[in-house]
């Protein structure tokens, strides 16, 4: 029984499968949606794109500020505002949030992609 499947979907693929022109000029797939804010403007959504890239931007600074000051903490802690696992805690948090911010930017940009002609299409 289980041959009959097998045959019947190898022969099913076959009847069904598409000619290729191997004298088509192949087009490069750049994936710009890698690097946050990229893929936006590819898809013409400048505005989408500077407040990701500036989301971005701000947590990676935000993330060097605390991990510069949880290092240097034991060295003068009289000049911090906050204890020591405070930085290690928001430092954290931002590393969380530059995660979070680049798989966004990657999902927005190629879901974007897909439904470029939707409304021609509609």
């Amino acid at each position: 029984m289980k041959l009959y499947l097998i045959l019947f979907i190898v022969t099913c693929n076959f009847l069904v499968a598409k000619k290729v022109d191997s004298n088509e000029k192949k087009t490069k797939n750049i994936p710009y949606y890698l690097i946050p804010g990229l893929g936006q403007i590819k898809n013409k959504k400048i505005a989408k794109s500077i407040i990701l890239i500036g989301a971005e931007l701000a947590a990676i600074n935000y993330w060097l500020l605390n991990s510069s000051k949880y290092k240097d903490y034991d060295s003068n802690p009289d000049q911090y505002d906050l204890r020591k696992n405070r930085y290690l805690e928001k430092r954290n948090k931002y590393a969380w949030w530059i995660g979070i911010i680049y798989f966004y930017s990657m999902l927005d940009s190629i879901v974007d992609k897909h439904f470029v002609d939707f409304n021609e299409i509609m």
